[in-house]
């Protein structure tokens, strides 16, 4: 059993994947109430990697408008705030002000539908990591 789903975190449907770009990215918003959990999902050739939408550098969402969340040649996730760039797959910051820190990924899958699932929690004030400041480092 994944960390996640310990922690009491819900698989989600977040879009069918057909509708990501190859490479591409969509934002998504999960739960209810005054906090909900806001995340995208990355799209390169037949994977995905989904994300907090959270820069570790200041913890500012990393999309000034909606969805715009890679560089583009569409080769790196790019911070709006401050420029960080970091890898498709690892979510690790390659370039800017928190190289070698790396963004919440969180489990994904693309079911039989296709459709692609993430899990994360209902709200962020369940999202520990990202509240704490507790990133992964390289």
């Amino acid at each position: 059993m994944s960390n996640s789903v310990l922690r009491g975190w819900s698989e989600w449907p977040v879009c069918h994947f057909d509708e990501l770009p190859d490479p591409g990215a969509k934002g998504f918003l999960v739960g209810d109430g005054e906090w909900p959990f806001r995340g995208f999902v990355v799209r390169k050739s037949q994977e995905v990697f989904a994300y907090a939408n959270v820069c570790p550098h200041q913890r500012h969402p990393l999309d000034l408008l909606p969805d715009v969340f890679l560089t583009d040649d569409r080769e790196s996730i790019r911070c709006s705030s401050h420029g960080a760039l970091f890898d498709l797959t690892s979510g690790l910051c390659v370039f800017g002000p928190c190289v070698g820190h790396k963004l919440m990924q969180l489990e994904s899958r693309i079911d039989s539908d296709r459709s692609v699932l993430v899990v994360a929690p209902a709200s962020l004030r369940d999202a520990g990591p990202i509240i704490d400041g507790e990133f992964d480092t390289a």
